[in-house]
């Protein structure tokens, strides 16, 4: 990529990342009063960080079948409130001998 290409997006990738930090703190220097706003800003970051996980988490293993035990696991475990360690551990134990059993077969 051309320098003379390079720097617009720079500068429009600079303006969208101010722009996203800034607007909230100048629109909403009040308290927010409305309990269905408050809500709904309190779970946009599980929201976020869910819609950018879940698609690598598929695909992370190569196999779409090992990674759904994988997924399968985390969600019980975390279902049952087990910690974030224990979580990720089983996974990553579960996907591994899920990758075994496959290798045999």
């Amino acid at each position: 990529m051309s320098w003379s290409l390079f720097l617009p997006y720079l500068a429009v990738m600079a303006v969208v990342t101010y722009l996203i930090r800034m607007l909230p703190l100048t629109v909403f220097r009040k308290d927010i009063r409305s309990r269905f706003a408050r809500s709904f800003l309190r779970y946009i970051p599980y929201a976020v960080l869910g819609a950018m996980t879940f698609p690598d988490v598929l695909y992370s293993t190569g196999d779409m079948r090992t990674a759904a035990v994988g997924v399968a696991v985390a969600v019980l475990l975390a279902w049952r409130r087990k910690s974030l360690v224990t979580v990720a551990l089983a996974a990553c134990c579960a996907v591994a001998a899920a990758q075994a059993i496959l290798l045999l077969m």
